[in-house]
């Protein structure tokens, strides 16, 4: 049988790769931080490089604070669970990082999951059935959608930040929708019983940031839950590092938040679902991720711990974070290149105005490999069609020397390809 089925997939990958959407991998052989020792191709001489493309906004990944803090529990809670919180995953770091999750985000409680991705798969099926509405913004997360997928909740999008757009849903799902599978769907459609909007508070190819003020206002007139899934506004936006919804003024307002560990927070792994009490215990005793994972390691649950414990202690990092990206987005845009106006540290160098957009970024990005600056072309299916851009991501870790080595490869190989 796979004889056969061999060649389908063989064939598939020429196709990808003779379109220019083949996504290789690199192979780093240090620590997380700006300047990274990459082997890139497979088998080449390894080599020093500018690292622009990882979601380490604070600098954490390699924190003294950060390893001390996992070093200690290892010593002092082993390396793994070993099993699922339910029958005997539960210690006391966990609980500890949950009630800290909590109150950092003004919510009731938290639940911890071994990914974000696993928290936004979880969540859905879990508080949501067929009598049911979710109103999702056309460009959230992967993970959301697949966590939508597995509900029976009928599903509405909305135009991406477009409220008029997401209104518009709202009225339909209130106003009425049909909620049979079989026989009877010649029946008059009823009003959704209970209604989700949920939207990424910043949307991670283009740094956009979801107008959580406007929701949260819409969410009060057509009476739904408003679920924001922050993860990388997590300890980047807010004047206390509090994200997004903080960033919008609307701590306290937001029924559910969803965010990482992988990111901001340490850069490791492990997710959350903080919000109303209520929710996060249905969540404990349905939520499949949850109940049938394994829960996040000691090491990482110690390491999460430390990060809050350094968000709280004061905003230099996030300040340092901000003028990077200000300098950063500046200094590009004066360069010539097309990128998205905004304040986060994404920032998405864009190729829409080319038909060949898709090699082009590629081309781009091994073009700027040879200069010392690691960032990865992003293409169809990561983005839409016609969408192809490099996403730098800038670090409170950055020196202004590395950012200002950065710009003047960007220039160098933007011109030698007439991109700018």
């Amino acid at each position: 049988m796979y004889q056969r089925i061999k060649y389908d997939f063989a064939q598939e990958l020429v196709k990808i790769k003779s379109s220019g959407l083949y996504k290789e991998e690199r192979t780093i052989l240090s620590d997380q931080k700006p300047c990274l020792r990459v082997e890139y191709p497979s088998g080449s001489a390894p080599r020093e490089v500018l690292n622009f493309c990882a979601n380490n906004y604070l600098g954490l990944a390699n924190h003294p604070k950060i390893l001390e803090a996992a070093r200690k529990a290892l010593d002092e809670h082993g390396f793994g669970m070993a099993s699922v919180r339910f029958i005997c995953g539960t210690q006391d770091l966990h609980k500890k990082l949950e009630e800290k999750i909590a109150e950092f985000f003004h919510t009731e409680d938290t639940i911890l999951y071994s990914s974000c991705f696993d928290a936004n798969g979880g969540l859905f099926e879990t508080i949501l059935g067929a009598e049911d509405a979710v109103v999702t913004d056309a460009l959230n997360h992967a993970s959301i959608i697949d966590g939508i997928r597995l509900c029976k909740a009928k599903r509405f999008i909305y135009d991406h930040a477009d409220m008029a757009s997401l209104e518009k849903a709202l009225k339909k799902a209130r106003e009425g929708m049909d909620v049979w599978d079989g026989p009877g769907l010649d029946k008059e459609p009823v009003p959704a019983r209970n209604i989700m909007i949920i939207t990424d508070g910043v949307f991670s190819m283009d740094g956009d940031i979801a107008d959580i003020r406007r929701i949260v206002e819409l969410g009060n007139i057509y009476d739904t839950l408003v679920v924001v899934d922050d993860s990388h506004g997590t300890g980047v936006l807010g004047p206390t590092g509090r994200g997004s919804v903080e960033e919008a003024g609307m701590l306290g307002h937001v029924d559910v938040i969803t965010s990482t560990l992988g990111k901001a927070m340490g850069g490791a792994t492990g997710g959350f679902i903080t919000g109303h009490r209520e929710i996060i215990e249905i969540l404990r005793q349905k939520s499949r991720p949850y109940l049938f994972s394994n829960t996040v390691a000691p090491v990482i649950v110690a390491a999460g711990i430390a990060a809050f414990d350094l968000l709280a202690q004061g905003q230099e990092l996030r300040e340092k974070l901000r003028e990077n990206t200000l300098f950063f987005r500046g200094a590009m845009k004066a360069a010539g290149f097309d990128i998205i106006d905004g304040i986060h540290p994404i920032v998405p160098v864009m190729f829409r105005k080319f038909e060949n957009d898709a090699p082009l970024a590629q081309q781009m990005a091994r073009a700027l490999y040879a200069e010392g600056i690691y960032v990865v072309g992003f293409v169809f299916p990561v983005v839409p069609r016609g969408q192809s851009r490099i996403r730098v991501q800038v670090s409170a870790a950055h020196t202004r020397e590395q950012l200002e080595r950065a710009v003047q490869a960007f220039e160098k190989v933007g011109k030698s390809l007439g991109v700018i």
